[in-house]
């Protein structure tokens, strides 16, 4: 049971249907998508336009009452019923009980088929009855516009308030027409209209998170491809090194046991003791010379990453044995802005860096060659990369709409300060806020929220055309 707007593509749901079921029953293929699934029906039953006749004596309702008692006749469980303005044709109200009747029978009988209506207690029928499933033509509120999009499992509204306020009908014929239908109906549609949002909403949502976790997951794979190849590496090199002691060790071993042999044969024999001495400290400086010990030469030490060793300044000549007095170029131990020291007092000084005045240690004060009196070209930035850069993705995913409706004031007062920020910093120039009729509530809060915001010089109802007073239009500064 197909709902939704007029002109929202509901008859071209319920002809894409029908046309697509008749192209495959003929032997043609449908254009669908590969994992698509089709049945194969006995009879097709059609009930689409308007067969009234003047010669056969048949009005519009009384033309789709013959095709519902055709219908009722012949259809069995094999059988596909596709009927457009179901119920249509007569008095609203005896029509929508025929239709929900004839409905009841339909699903009695076991037929497949679908049906669009504009009725509300068939859409409640749907919605209480095993065997029957409500649908919905998607419509966008704001830009007042079909998506041609079908919902399944929730009916839907009729927009017929909203589409009535966009033809610019007059505000006085639209509210007594309200009071007239009484506000049951306005509510009930109101909530179809609200179902609609929400379900927008927390797709936009889910896919958004989809997006995120596969995002994490790639991640996470990287991450964990180059820690075992961190540790493989690393294993590599403990054993290479190891080999390499041992070789060393084994060296070292052999020539001392040499040397011993020497010692022993010479019977402590001064100058032939120290010549074998001799020739073991030269055997070591050769082995040291080979392998590179010492020399930064050994493979293993230059496969290993380099820290990189800060270079450090050369001081003013005097300044590494002179103390620090009032007037001295400074910097602070790991920092590179210069100071000006103000004062000395025992071991501590007081030192100004710009526009921070500090009392340090005088053993953390080195001196510098650098003037801290001379204006930097460029103001320090104490922005950092990741910073940086989630900065610039927030500029790029930034939207110039935000929808706060069905928030409570103080949440979306909240969302709304974030938002005005980000705009005012992206110079976005131009903003929309969505916070819908209702009470007025929630738009005047925001109003007055916006008369306190310095970055804001106007704001204003949008167009009636594209949402009227359930926007707010903010030009910024």
């Amino acid at each position: 049971v197909i709902s939704g707007p007029n002109a929202g593509g509901k008859s071209v749901c319920l002809k894409t249907v029908g046309v697509l079921q008749y192209m495959l029953q003929c032997g043609l293929l449908p254009p669908v998508h590969d994992n698509s699934h089709f049945g194969i029906f006995s009879d097709i039953f059609v009930d689409i336009g308007d067969d009234q006749s003047i010669e056969d004596d048949l009005s519009t309702y009384s033309s789709h009452l013959r095709n519902m008692k055709t219908i009722v006749g012949n259809g069995r469980p094999g059988s596909l019923v596709l009927i457009d303005e179901f119920g249509g044709g007569t008095e609203p109200q005896i029509g929508g009980a025929i239709a929900q009747a004839i409905l009841h029978r339909f699903v009695d009988l076991g037929l497949w088929g679908v049906v669009t209506t504009h009725y509300q207690n068939l859409k409640h029928f749907a919605e209480d009855t095993d065997g029957l499933v409500n649908g919905s033509m998607l419509y966008d509120r704001h830009l007042m516009q079909p998506l041609f999009r079908l919902s399944i499992g929730n009916p839907g509204s009729s927009f017929a308030v909203e589409i009535a306020r966009k033809t610019g009908l007059p505000q006085e014929i639209i509210r007594e027409a309200e009071e007239i239908v009484g506000s049951d109906y306005v509510n009930l549609d109101k909530y179809l209209l609200d179902i609609a949002r929400d379900r927008k909403y927390w797709e936009n949502k889910r896919m958004a998170i989809r997006q995120k976790e596969k995002k994490l997951e790639e991640a996470l794979r990287r991450y964990e491809e180059e820690a075992e190849t961190l540790r493989s590496q690393r294993r590599e090199i403990i054993g290479e090194a190891r080999q390499e002691a041992r070789k060393i060790l084994e060296g070292s071993n052999a020539a001392i046991e040499r040397t011993i042999r020497t010692i022993r044969e010479a019977q402590a024999d001064r100058e032939r003791t120290q010549e074998a001495r001799r020739k073991l400290e030269q055997e070591r400086r050769q082995m040291e010379s080979a392998k590179g010990v010492g020399s930064g030469g050994n493979e293993l030490l230059r496969r290993a990453p380099k820290a990189k060793k800060p270079k450090p300044e050369a001081p003013p000549a005097g300044a590494a044995s002179r103390p620090i007095a009032v007037g001295d170029a400074v910097k602070l131990d790991g920092e590179g802005t210069p100071g000006r020291v103000l004062e000395v007092s025992g071991k501590r000084a007081t030192v100004v860096f710009g526009m921070l005045k500090t009392t340090v240690d005088t053993a953390r004060l080195r001196h510098t060659a650098a003037d801290p009196d001379r204006a930097p070209s460029r103001p320090a930035s104490f922005v950092s990369t990741a910073t940086a850069d989630d900065l610039r993705d927030r500029q790029l995913s930034f939207k110039r709409d935000i929808d706060v409706r069905g928030m409570r004031v103080d949440e979306a007062l909240q969302a709304i300060t974030y938002f005005i920020d980000d705009a005012v910093q992206f110079s976005a120039g131009r903003v929309r806020i969505l916070h819908g009729t209702g009470t007025g509530a929630l738009r005047q809060a925001i109003r007055r929220y916006l008369d306190t915001v310095a970055g804001v010089a106007s704001y204003r109802d949008e167009h009636v055309q594209f949402g009227g007073a359930g926007i707010t239009v903010v030009d910024l500064a």
